[in-house]
């Protein structure tokens, strides 16, 4: 049997994957519901997850919405999927940290003095987080359609 796996967004859930039933009807269509919110959590929680369902499944197709593609991206699954849709993905972390900075008004020096700065807009600045994404470089090399 084949498993299309949805990854959720920010402040998506698991159970948005019941949308997706009606599309792939001879598939069982399963939603991860992960618990971390960080790339090097969050990457290790896929993995985890895809290696326990590709036991059971033959086939697996991956949709991820927004940072789940990111997430997902990061998350060395590559090798255990058939092929992928992201619905608007997040893949330029590094541009999105340096976006919310400069919303912010925040310096990458001021960032890395503090370590993490609260924002307004209620997301945390975390200079290990910028660190994170620039010595984790995404390397995806799957037919992925982008929705």
């Amino acid at each position: 049997m084949n498993l299309v796996l949805y990854i959720h967004g920010k402040g998506g859930f698991a159970a948005e994957s019941e949308h997706y039933k009606s599309l792939f009807p001879d598939s069982k269509v399963l939603g991860l519901d992960y618990k971390t919110f960080t790339p090097w959590e969050t990457g290790k929680e896929i993995h985890d997850a895809v290696c326990e369902l590709k036991k059971s499944y033959d086939k697996i197709i991956l949709i991820a919405n927004s940072i789940g593609a990111f997430f997902s991206m990061n998350a060395s699954i590559e090798n255990m999927i058939e092929n992928a849709f992201f619905i608007s993905p997040m893949v330029d972390m590094e541009k999105m940290i340096f976006n919310l900075m400069q919303w912010s008004g925040v310096t990458e020096e001021e960032l890395k003095s503090r370590g993490i700065i609260p924002t307004s807009f209620g997301e945390d600045l975390s200079w290990y987080y910028l660190c994170y994404v620039r010595e984790h470089p995404l390397s995806w090399n799957l037919p992925t359609k982008i929705l």
